[in-house]
């Protein structure tokens, strides 16, 4: 646009949408031994111990961090990488990066004077269609998250393609959107220590049944019930340590990140 310096030029939703899921990646990089500790910790007291694999205790962030190294090498705590990447790239990408141009579609006034229900609108339906397209990528993040393999131990999946082929053949496609939609959108709600104590519960309740073979738990709420009644209510906060410090740091992460891609990518467009 002519008259503008670089940094004022608007960028283009394909930037966004680039930006976002990159800008998202790099954040789940930086992250992602996090994420996979509060699983660990999430389903922890579920599994009952098999004769081919010990159950293992984990205490706390670092103790849980510091187990998987020793007992599976370094590598576990990035477990299901390929599928976080994977659904960063369409889940980011889709919520934030058309957040502007779904926002801009539902008003006739220009997109910066939305009002409150009409950015409310936007979020929900970037949301709901992140949540579709990247609901697959998540459970089987999920699933190579959870499953401890020791030295002596087998793989459950010869890799990230297996691991959606396994999941549809053995669960139906169905069993690759294995999530309640409500987890997300409660989720998405909250901020910082906030949103850790209010969604925790849904958190540990979607891991779990994510987590589940095939006929395990009725439904997710068949699941909270089995935890209650098995656990008790504090099994709903186990990893709520690393989920806090994981919702902190990648948030920090991801929007520096996208600020500095977007402001890149103007400058680029200097003539």
């Amino acid at each position: 646009m002519v008259g503008l310096k670089p940094t004022d030029i608007p960028p283009t939703a394909t930037v966004k949408f680039l930006g976002a899921g990159m800008a998202a990646c790099i954040a789940d990089l930086c992250t992602f031994p996090l994420d996979t500790a509060k699983v660990r910790l999430q389903i922890q007291g579920e599994s009952k111990p098999t004769k081919s694999v010990k159950t293992i205790h984990y205490k706390g962030v670092f103790g849980t961090i510091t187990t998987m190294v020793r007992t599976e090498g370094p590598t576990s705590l990035y477990n299901g990488l390929v599928a976080g990447l994977q659904r960063q790239m369409s889940f980011a990408s889709i919520r934030i990066g058309l957040y502007d141009s779904v926002k801009q579609f539902y008003t006739s006034t220009g997109s910066e004077n939305a009002g409150v229900l009409t950015r409310l609108l936007a979020g929900c339906t970037t949301g709901a269609m992140a949540v579709t397209c990247a609901q697959p990528t998540d459970v089987v993040k999920v699933r190579f998250q959870a499953h401890v393999r020791l030295t002596d131990g087998t793989k459950k999946y010869n890799g990230t393609v297996d691991a959606y082929k396994t999941i549809a053949k053995e669960e139906g496609v169905r069993g690759l959107w294995k999530d309640t939609f409500p987890c997300h959108f409660i989720a998405a709600f909250g901020a910082g220590f906030c949103a850790t104590v209010v969604a925790s519960p849904i958190d540990v309740v979607k891991t779990r049944y994510m987590n589940s073979t095939h006929g395990q738990y009725r439904n997710a709420f068949n699941c909270m019930l089995t935890m209650v009644i098995l656990e008790g209510p504090t099994a709903f906060y186990k990893g709520f340590m690393p989920s806090f410090l994981r919702l902190g740091s990648w948030n920090v992460v991801m929007f520096v990140t996208y600020e500095q891609l977007k402001r890149a990518v103007m400058l680029a467009q200097q003539p």
